[in-house]
């Protein structure tokens, strides 16, 4: 697989419901303006903030932007996701969609009408659906790259050791594999075997990182700059991560930005990219966007890595 340099991505969840559409516009506009490649969707997003009570709310407006800039396609990359979707207005997670053969072709189906395109360049698996044999799961995503509908594809919140057997199965019925992985994961770390209050959510591992390197597998990180608590005072940090390490990566954080002349935020980017990771960053305004695009000239040396990782 192509490997590249990492890549500052794009979160779109808040598109068309939290973040209105001309907005969002203008957020597009200013991420491929500053040479942003990567857009990140889902079929979900976001079911929970859309009074329809399902999910298609982000792709819609995508697909309507990129109507209006014709041409634009060629500048971008797009990634959507499968398996959350209510099938039932207000009805999660009773109704989701899961990821047999059928839901995920439906859903590719009609994520890519909302998007007005005729292929993903990512397709992943939003999370494990264990009611269904993996066999078929792989089954359908190697139909869709075969057919062109998504070019590569990948699996978001699963286990190291699902993935790794679903890449096997894949060999079996010479369909592609997933080469991808997204997780979440930022500069601090919540207390280890402390639940996240985000129930969906799992962390980023060293077994994940042991496989991605091993395997040549791309990375994504989701929540990287963990909803803006690095730098805004009215959103403190998640309970969860209130220990001594927090606090010392904090401080270490606040030392290495004054040093640089840079954000935290930046510097919290830089970190991720400076392991192979490609941090998905939601944002809302235009600004937002070109403070994050701008951490891919932050440079950390090793000095400053080995600051963090004494501090962690």
């Amino acid at each position: 697989m192509e490997i590249t340099d990492p890549h500052i991505v794009l979160g779109t969840m808040d598109f068309g419901t939290r973040v209105d559409p001309d907005r969002a516009f203008a957020v597009l506009d200013a991420f491929v303006a500053g040479g942003g490649v990567w857009l990140d969707t889902a079929n979900c997003y976001s079911f929970w903030a859309d009074p329809s009570g399902v999910g298609g709310a982000s792709e819609r407006v995508i697909g309507a932007w990129l109507r209006a800039r014709p041409g634009v396609r060629d500048a971008v990359r797009i990634a959507t996701k499968v398996r959350h979707n209510p099938l039932v207005p207000h009805s999660w997670p009773e109704s989701a969609e899961g990821l047999s053969a059928r839901a995920v072709h439906d859903g590719v189906e009609q994520s890519l009408e909302r998007l007005g395109v005729d292929h993903v360049d990512l397709l992943w698996a939003h999370a494990e659906d264990r009611t269904v044999p993996l066999e078929e799961t792989v089954g359908a995503f190697g139909e869709l790259v075969a057919k062109g509908a998504a070019l590569r594809i990948g699996a978001a919140n699963h286990a190291a050791w699902r993935v790794e057997r679903a890449r096997s199965l894949a060999r079996e019925q010479r369909v592609e594999p997933w080469t991808a992985l997204q997780l979440r994961h930022s500069l601090v770390q919540p207390r280890p075997l402390t639940p996240l209050a985000e129930s969906g959510h799992r962390l980023l591992t060293a077994e994940d990182l042991d496989l991605a390197r091993a395997e040549g597998l791309a990375v994504w990180s989701y929540s990287s700059l963990i909803w803006g608590s690095y730098e805004r005072a009215d959103k403190p940090l998640p309970q969860t991560y209130d220990h001594p390490g927090t606090t010392r990566v904090l401080a270490v954080l606040d030392d290495i930005a004054g040093e640089l002349s840079v954000t935290r935020n930046q510097v919290v980017l830089a970190w991720l990219m400076s392991q192979g990771i490609d941090p998905i960053v939601g944002a809302s305004r235009v600004e937002h966007v070109e403070q994050a695009l701008a951490a891919r000239r932050v440079r950390l040396g090793d000095e400053h890595l080995t600051r963090f990782a004494e501090a962690r």
